[in-house]
This record gives structure tokens, C-alpha cells and sequence, in this order.
């Protein structure tokens, strides 16, 4: 679910987080050879995949997290937006983290402290507990994503950096195949914790490695100023309206002081956060990029689409699981294949999207994107594995065409030195995106539940002959009138659940339609610097 995180699915993604645009290629070492840069790209996606596959490995596993930690399916989501927003949070600051301890350091610091974090997630014994630790593993996890591509670049040489970057997400995008099934079968097999318990040999060989390979290619390091006021007005708003759109529900929404309170507060601190970025010298996030007119429609583009992407692929194993008797096993085989076609097709697209204009790129993301999501609200309580199988599949090709041509325009025409701080800004928003994005559908998905379940229980009367049938034969069953109003009750439930989570899946087409529109408002630009960074991924 740092970058590209998200990319970032349950499916979770692709869930993967999408590449992160690389800071500017270092010039201090000459490139790896043979044996040795072979397996630094081998270790280094490996910390990578690790990272990826905790955006999507918890998805399948909520309703059994959140059952034996006696939550909510809907409180158990915060075990995902809790690390995905902290994670946000984290990656503006790796610039500064960079300099001020170098790359290699931070970034074999950030695998060990990931290792410890997800140790003591599996250790939880309650979702307070669980939920504050994902929030630090989201945080040591943010320098992760950007330093392995800046440490990749340069390890190759220029020519082949795009090749390397392909390999690169190539192993991202086997993340969220695997996540899912792997969460599913370790849920179902095992226990939950061991979803966490199974970064712990792979940090620790990835850190090792890392530092065994690249300690001597270490980035100079310097004190630079921190943006301190702009970081804790950054997590005040943050933090505050993801409170507030997770636990709405929970308090009627504006009918309860504490949500107005925390409105409130994220209202303003988002202003004082824009007024302090946009004059500070040292600023946590350059707003100024948004005046560029590539970079906003690129940012806006990717981030409403990450959005859009990731609350969907958490919403659907939550609703195979809880509506239609999927066990996680199965819902991971349901949302795993959303990676096989994107596995295959990256590399002609990163081949191709300095040939090609990404925005035509783009538009074929957007456009399956719609498709496959109307394909989804046309499902129904009868729907076999292979109707959720299909969409599923096609998705990977949509999200071949989206991350690398989006990065691309993001990036057209940046000067080299804007790269880094253009990486981490637009990475910030993305993975933002993501975890509002999932505790917006499953609100939405509770309350628009809420009113077809009334819609329909006002049509289950004595007047209603095929209900008053259905509760005869019941009854006739062996059920008592008891037990077969509790049935039937059941049966609309369910009913009112899934209409609620296909109009999401329709809501979710019209959106992706709206993006072409906006994709097409940018004019990226050949050749330069940012666009090299974006065909690189």
C-alpha cells in the first residue's frame, strides 16, 4: 500500500505500491558488476517485496484479526490505514533522513527496525496494541521503497536503468500476488501473527546482504534543516481526519462532538499546514510543484486512482468473507490473480512509455480500471469464483497501465534536483490517498447497507406473498418462526450488503471515467531529466 506502494492489494493492491519515482541517479560510485550487482537487485527487491507484501498480506486476514481481537470487521481495517498513514507521513522525510545518516545506513536501519516492528505486531495482544505498532512498522517502512530504487540506480549504469528498474517492479508486482494467498493460507493454517512473524527471516537476510554489498557505496552525509513545525502540523491533520472518517460511523458522525472536534481540527491544521509549507524555506513538502501542470494532474490522477484501487481490493475479500462464506484461503485465490497479467506486461510498457504518450497509456488504465469495476457491480449473491475471477485477471492489466505512464508525467520536464522532493511529495499524496481511500468505502459500504436493508425490509410485509412463502417453508423445515425470521433476516442482509458493495464497484467505474478527463490536462514533455524518472518505472 511509502510509495508505490500501494501499490499498496488484497488483493490489496496491486496492490503494490507503485514504484516510487527515484531521486536523481548518484554520481559517487561506478556501477556494479556481475555476481555482486545481480544479487544487490536481488536483495534489495527483497527488502521491497517484503515491504509491498504488508500492504496486502493483513487484507484477508481482518475478519480473523479482528475476531479474535473481539473488534469489528470495520475497527480491524485500522490495522491497514494505521500503517499505510504512517508510512505516508514517513516518506517526506527520507530526504532529510538520507542526508543526515546516508542511504545505506538508513536504509539497512529501516529493514532491521521493519523486522522488530513486525515481530511485535504478531506479539499483539489486543487491536490497541496491534494498531500502534503498525503505525511504527508504517513508519520505519517509509525510506524503504525510494532508497532501494536510488540504491538500484546506482548500481547500473545509465543505459540500464530502465531495464533495472523493470526487474525491480517486476518483483514489486509479485507481492500482491502472493500476499493474499500467502495471508489466506497462514490465517487459515496457522495463525494470523505469523503474517508478521514471516518478515523476520526475510528483513534480517536483506539487511545483511544489503549492508555486506553496498556499505562502502554510502552517500555523504551532513545536517540539514528539519522542518519541524510543518511535520507536526502534517501529522495533526493527518491523523485527525483519519480518526474521523474511521470512527464516523461508530459516533453518528457530526452528531458527536468528538467528531466535530476532530473536523475541526484537521480543517485547520490543513490550513495552517498549506500556509507554513508554502513560506517555509526549508518546507517537510514542496506544495510549490502543484504549480506545475503535469505534476498536479499526474499527482491528483494517481492519487484519486490509488484510491479509488485500494479501497476496493480491501472492500472485496471483506465482503467474500463476511457475505459470501469465503474462508481466507479462497479469498486470497479470488484476489491474487490481479497480478499475472501486470507481471507480464510491465516491462513493454516501461519499455515503451517513452515512445508511446503516456497519457494514451494512462487512459488504457483508466479505462479497464471502469470496466472491470462495472463488471464488479454487476455481481450478486450467486456469483460463482470464476465470475470474481475474471475482473480480477483484467485488473493486472489495467494497473500495467498505470503506475510507470502516470510516474512518467508526474515527472516530464522536472529539473534533476526537483526529482527527490517531487518523489516524495507525490508518493506522500498516493499513499495518503490509499488509506482514506479504504476507510471511505467501508463507511460507505456500512451505510449504504443500512439503506437497502430498510428498502428492504419494508417490502418483507404480509402483503409480500413471496416472503410469507419463504418463511412457510422455512417453518415447515423444522425452523421455529423464531429462527426462521432470524433466516430470513440473514438473507436480506446479505442482500443489502452486496447491492451496497456493487454500487461502490459502479461508483468506482464513473470515477475512473472522470480521470481520463483530468489525465489528459497535463502535457508531458520528451527527454530531461523527469523524463527519464519516469520511464524508469
Amino acid at each position: 500500500m511509502s510509495s508505490a506502494s500501494a501499490a499498496d492489494g488484497p488483493a490489496a493492491a496491486p496492490a503494490a505500491p507503485a514504484p516510487a519515482a527515484a531521486p536523481a541517479r548518484s554520481a559517487a560510485y561506478t556501477p556494479l558488476h556481475g555476481v555482486e550487482r545481480a544479487f544487490g537487485t536481488l536483495v534489495l527487491s527483497l527488502a521491497t517485496f517484503m515491504t509491498v507484501l504488508d500492504t496486502s498480506i493483513a487484507n484477508v486476514s481482518l475478519p480473523a484479526i479482528a475476531g479474535d481481537l473481539g473488534v469489528s470487521p470495520n475497527q480491524g481495517t485500522w490495522v491497514i490505514t494505521s500503517f499505510a498513514v504512517a508510512n505516508a507521513i514517513a516518506v517526506p522525510l527520507t530526504g532529510w533522513l538520507t542526508q543526515r545518516f546516508g542511504q545505506v545506513r538508513l536504509f539497512t536501519a529501516s529493514v532491521v527496525l521493519f523486522v522488530m516492528a513486525s515481530w511485535l505486531c504478531g506479539m499483539s495482544p489486543n487491536i490497541e496494541t496491534l494498531i500502534a505498532f503498525r503505525v511504527i512498522q508504517g513508519a520505519v517502512a517509509g525510506p524503504l521503497i525510494p532508497l532501494s530504487q536510488t540504491l538500484l540506480l546506482s548500481s547500473y549504469p545509465p543505459a540500464m536503468a530502465g531495464m533495472a528498474l523493470a526487474f525491480w517492479g517486476i518483483t514489486v508486482l509479485v507481492a500482491p500476488v502472493v500476499g493474499p494467498l500467502l495471508g489466506g493460507w497462514i490465517t487459515d493454517n496457522i495463525a494470523w501473527p505469523w503474517i508478521f512473524y514471516i518478515n523476520v527471516p526475510v528483513g534480517l537476510v536483506a539487511a545483511a546482504f544489503t549492508w555486506s554489498i553496498f556499505r562502502s557505496r554510502e552517500s555523504p552525509r551532513r545536517k540539514v534543516p528539519v522542518d519541524r513545525v510543518g511535520l507536526v502540523l502534517l501529522v495533526l491533520w493527518i491523523g485527525a481526519f483519519q480518526i474521523m472518517i474511521d470512527k464516523g460511523k461508530e459516533l453518528d458522525w457530526f452528531g458527536s462532538p468528538q467528531i466535530v472536534a476532530l473536523a475541526i481540527v484537521a480543517a485547520v491544521g490543513f490550513l495552517y499546514f498549506l500556509a507554513w509549507e508554502l513560506t517555509e524555506a526549508h518546507p517537510i513538502v514542496d506544495l510549490r510543484l502543484f504549480a506545475g501542470r503535469n505534476f498536479s494532474a499526474g499527482t491528483v490522477a494517481v492519487s484519486v486512482g490509488y484510491g479509488l484501487f485500494f479501497g476496493t481490493v480491501v472492500l472485496l475479500p471483506l465482503w467474500l468473507q463476511q457475505w459470501m462464506g469465503y474462508t481466507a484461503t479462497w479469498a486470497g485465490v479470488a484476489m491474487a490473480p490481479v497480478g499475472l497479467l501486470a507481471i507480464m506486461l510491465s516491462p513493454w510498457v516501461g519499455k515503451n512509455v517513452a515512445r508511446i504518450d503516456p497519457r494514451k497509456l494512462a487512459t488504457v488504465a483508466f479505462l479497464g480500471f471502469a470496466l472491470v469495476m462495472w463488471m464488479r457491480s454487476n455481481f450478486n449473491t450467486q456469483a460463482p469464483l470464476w465470475v470474481i475471477l475474471v475482473p480480477t485477471v483484467m485488473q493486472g492489466a489495467a494497473v500495467a497501465f498505470f503506475f510507470i505512464p502516470l510516474q512518467s508525467i508526474v515527472f516530464s520536464g522536472l529539473k534533476p534536483e526537483e526529482l527527490a522532493n517531487a518523489s516524495g511529495m507525490s508518493n506522500f499524496v498516493r499513499i495518503s490517498a490509499g488509506a482514506f481511500g479504504t476507510s471511505i468505502f467501508t463507511t460507505l459500504w456500512d451505510s449504504r447497507a443500512s439503506l437497502h436493508h430498510a428498502r428492504l425490509v419494508e417490502q418483507l410485509n404480509s402483503g409480500n406473498e413471496a416472503a410469507m412463502q419463504a418463511l412457510a417453508r422455512m417453518v415447515s423445515g423444522g425452523l421455529s418462526p423464531e429462527q426462521a425470521h432470524a433466516a430470513l433476516d440473514r438473507i436480506v442482509t446479505q442482500q443489502a450488503y452486496t447491492m451496497a458493495v456493487t454500487d461502490l464497484f459502479y461508483l468506482s467505474a464513473l470515477m475512473f471515467l472522470g480521470l481520463v478527463a483530468l489525465i489528459w490536462l497535463a502535457q508531458p514533455r520528451s527527454g530531461g531529466a523527469g523524463a527519464d524518472a519516469g520511464g524508469a518505472h
